[in-house]
């Protein structure tokens, strides 16, 4: 064949995969973004970069907490939500080690985020972008569990039914940890359940303020903490939740009416004719890559 009747079969070739790929990207646009971050086991081979929001957002160049380490174990494998941003993880093998200092034997990790973060296709809203990350209440009996073991054993709850007071299960090493974990300049806020942050308040000095006030209550965090880092210096694409915690506190521990409002309006609310329906919002398993940034859309299709 002669290089006149080869050219005509290129053109076609060619013509025929960029039609190809014209048709899927709208495609891939609509499908729901935590089928195709859910979708990947591997993380992207980029830099470490968060895009976006901690619960609107994705993550290139997120590394794997080791599944056992001597101070932790990752539990839940079986999800694969161990991928962090290199400072979560860092962040997460120092604070084991200060579980030890305080007399645990170190920590047992949840979920951190997806290798691409992004979307889950279960549980979370946020851990989009590898700076959240899940630790038990439960201290540790052994560090040698096998797989098996991690996603059958169960954590602790901290607090008592009615949300109101800790249990018997709070003790003053889970005080210190959680001091520990709050004190790291890293970290830009820690979610527990109300009743532990109405705890440590009762107890606390004007001393406690800078670490304190990064301790937030919020509902479902009985049996783990919550910590969420600060956007690293070079994720320039990363967005900083707003308002921040000093807004929150009004510069002091946040043990003021906003806490209050927690045994008030949320454990006893007024009767629902009272109150205004609120609005429906979205829920991050119902966003396309349209809802995403722009970065999204490579870090999900890239090799």
């Amino acid at each position: 064949m002669g290089h006149r009747e080869r050219t005509p079969l290129i053109r076609i070739v060619v013509l025929t995969l960029a039609l190809s790929v014209t048709a899927t990207a709208p495609a891939m646009a609509q499908s729901l973004a935590n089928q195709l971050f859910g979708a990947h086991a591997l993380p992207s081979l980029a830099r470490p970069q968060a895009y976006g929001s901690y619960a609107r957002g994705c993550a290139d160049g997120l590394v794997a907490l080791p599944e056992s380490g001597p101070t932790w174990q990752a539990m839940r494998l079986s999800r694969n939500r161990m991928w962090g941003h290199p400072e979560m993880i860092a962040y997460l093998q120092d604070l084991s080690r200060e579980a030890v200092r305080i007399g645990w034997r170190g920590l047992y990790i949840g979920d951190i985020s997806q290798p691409r973060g992004g979307p889950m296709t279960s549980g979370h809203a946020s851990h989009q972008i590898g700076l959240d990350a899940d630790i038990w209440m439960l201290p540790p009996g052994r560090l040698d569990l096998s797989r098996a073991e991690r996603e059958s054993l169960s954590s602790i709850s901290v607090r008592t039914a009615d949300q109101r007071n800790i249990n018997a299960n709070w003790t003053a090493q889970h005080h210190a940890l959680l001091r520990a974990a709050a004190s790291d300049p890293r970290v830009d806020r820690i979610f527990v359940a109300a009743a532990v942050k109405i705890e440590m308040c009762r107890t606390a000095t004007p001393a406690d303020t800078p670490w304190l006030q990064r301790i937030r209550p919020a509902p479902g965090h009985n049996f783990h903490f919550h910590v969420r880092l600060r956007c690293p210096r070079d994720s320039r694409n990363c967005e900083t939740q707003t308002p921040t915690v000093a807004e929150l506190s009004n510069g002091g521990n946040g043990c003021d009416d906003t806490l209050m409002w927690w045994v008030t309006d949320f454990l006893d609310p007024p009767p629902r004719t009272e109150r205004e329906p609120a609005p429906r919002r979205r829920h991050p398993r119902e966003f396309t890559l349209a809802d995403l940034p722009d970065q999204c859309s490579r870090v999900v299709s890239s090799q």
